[in-house]
Parts: C-alpha cells; structure tokens; sequence
C-alpha cells in the first residue's frame, strides 16, 4: 500500500515537461513508454481502470485493460491516419474523473457495459499519442505506450484486488481521490 501510495504522489508531481522523450535521443520504443507513463492524466486513468477492474473481478480483470489497450490502438491508428477527433484532451481529462467516480461508487455494471466506457475512453488517449509521436518510429512508439499502459493497469489491478480484499473503502477512496484529481485538471484545463 505504501509503495503504491508513494508512486502515485510521484504520479501526481510530474509536471508536463516531463511528459515525453525526444525519439531521436532515446529512441520510439523509450519515448512512447514514457508518454503514459510521466502524463499524470493518463496515469491516473490507467491505474483507474485497473482498480475499477480489480474491484469489478472476474473477467473484468483482463477484459477491461484489454478493452482500454484495444481502444486505444484503434485511436493511434486513427490519429496516425490523419483523422480528426473532436475535444481529445477534453476527453482525456474527463477519464480520469469517470474512473475514479466509477471505482469511488464501487459501480458494479455488466462487464460488456464497463468494458465499452473503458474502450471509448481509452481511443481518446490513443488519439492523443499518435497526435503527440513526433517524429518517432509509429510501431516501436506504439509497442513502447501500450507496454507501459498494460503496466500501468497491472499496477491498478494488483492494487485493487489487495484492497478489494482487505480494505474496499480504501479502494474506494482511491477512486474519490482520483475523481478529485480528475476534478482539478478540468478546473485547471
């Protein structure tokens, strides 16, 4: 619980500056693990959907990280392929305040429905990779930012089904926490 409480005040300091790595210094796989990773917004939302996920059990386990991946491929190759997508970033910030309402109210939907909010979410950070990759080698970019995204809900599902265990109202009140956080990057977005 510490280790977790510890990464997530470190999450939460990491300003946008360190948000992502120049490609040609560190190379694509480096720079788009280190997109989700330094991003406190899509921290927040991926370990989110691994607490929600842990809380929900089951199949949901898997599936909702993998909806989320899936999606967010999807949304990479749709900004990769020149596509529009309407309030990205907007959307991004609202994520993180679902998911943390979602896991807050220990929401309990069926797994198609959770898996479906999660997808939607996810290609709107999927768009935002692929919009933000720079000069990065796309397949290498794209293995380095879904590597690290399926890290990340590993370390929310890990988490949560400690807590889900031991203790559901911390869990939950790591969903409020998220929530707040997602609150405040509207506010200051």
């Amino acid at each position: 619980m510490t280790r977790f409480a510890l990464a997530l005040a470190a999450a939460l300091a990491a300003g946008p500056a360190f948000a992502h790595l120049d490609p040609g210094a560190h190379g694509s796989f480096a720079a788009g693990a280190s997109h989700p990773v330094f991003g406190t917004d899509h921290v927040l939302a991926m370990v989110a959907v691994g607490l929600w996920a842990a809380m929900l059990g089951g199949r949901a386990l898997w599936a909702l990280p993998a909806a989320f991946v899936g999606a967010m491929v999807f949304g990479f190759i749709v900004a990769l392929g020149g596509l529009p997508l309407p309030v990205v970033e907007p959307m991004i910030v609202a994520s993180v305040l679902v998911l943390g309402l979602l896991t807050a109210a220990a929401l309990r939907l069926p797994l198609g429905a959770a898996a479906g909010i999660v997808g939607l979410l996810g290609v709107f950070h999927g768009h935002a990779h692929g919009a933000e990759m720079g000069g990065a080698s796309a397949l290498a970019y794209l293995a380095g930012f879904a590597l690290a995204t399926a890290g990340l809900h590993a370390a929310g599902v890990a988490a949560g089904m400690v807590l889900t265990k031991r203790a559901e109202f911390v869990l939950r009140g790591l969903g409020a926490g998220v929530a707040l956080a997602g609150s405040a990057l509207l506010v200051a977005g």
